[in-house]
């Protein structure tokens, strides 16, 4: 399948639909028939602080849950940083809850690693960390910041995730999203595009839950990210990923 004919324009429900290879919508014959939906499946959306995964894949997730599939939340820090005249412990409560908020609008699950925003780690034993959470959590999908970004944070999560995924053998799917390209992410060339239309207001209601953030004032980024994504791939809203290929030899 090339990349114009990747995504079509319909929304979860519709049948036989797919998002990131993963099916959201019964096939025609199952459909006819009434049987169960196809398996469930686990996906981690992992993201350097509170707010990354609901703005860089928000929409896909909002799609895979309704569809049934298991979707955990995955944040490497509390966002400790991230709030102006707030100490890191009085940041990290209060984004804790928005995170929170968050993932019930998205229909996720989610847990907090334990660095921090802002000083966040690559080092032998946050390479161990990030492994064996992966290792014990056995996606089948994993989605995380593309690793040239020029937030260091970002960068730093994707490497982490990066390397957990080779040292595993590579048995699960692993894609990358992207993050203020241009601002941000950096040479981010898309390999899969996921219409988004039908989730749209979901996902901007997630990311409304980020109240510390100011939302209203840095969402126009995401917005214009979504739409020239959407443009890319015919439809009026999209998000887009690079999914990481196996063509890296096999470590000893």
């Amino acid at each position: 399948m090339n990349r114009r004919e990747m995504i079509k324009k319909t929304g979860a429900a519709a049948v036989g639909a797919t998002v990131l290879g993963i099916p959201v919508g019964m096939s025609a014959q199952e459909n006819s028939n009434n049987v169960s939906p196809r398996r469930r499946l686990k996906v981690l959306a992992i993201g350097a602080h509170p707010d990354d995964p609901e703005t860089c894949c928000g929409g896909t997730m909002c799609l895979l849950t309704e569809a049934g599939h298991d979707v955990l939340c995955v944040y490497l820090t509390r966002g400790e940083a991230g709030i102006a005249g707030k100490s890191h412990s009085e940041a990290a409560a209060i984004r804790v809850v928005e995170s929170e908020n968050a993932c019930k609008v998205t229909g996720a699950r989610h847990i907090f690693m334990n660095q921090v925003d802002g000083n966040t780690e690559v080092n032998l034993e946050r390479y161990k960390e990030m492994r064996e959470l992966i290792d014990r959590e056995n996606p089948d999908i994993v989605m995380t910041h593309w690793p040239l970004d020029g937030h260091r944070d970002h960068a730093i999560c994707g490497i982490l995730v990066m390397d957990a995924w080779r040292r595993l053998d590579r048995r699960f799917k692993l894609f990358y999203f992207e993050a203020m390209s241009g601002t941000q992410s950096q040479m981010f060339h898309p390999t899969h595009w996921v219409n988004i239309e039908a989730v749209l207001d979901r996902k901007h209601e997630a990311c409304d839950c980020h109240v510390s953030q100011h939302m209203e004032d840095i969402y126009h980024w995401h917005k214009t990210m979504e739409h020239f994504r959407g443009l890319e791939c015919r439809c009026e809203a999209a998000e887009a990923f690079v999914q990481h290929g196996d063509a890296l030899p096999t470590l000893p």
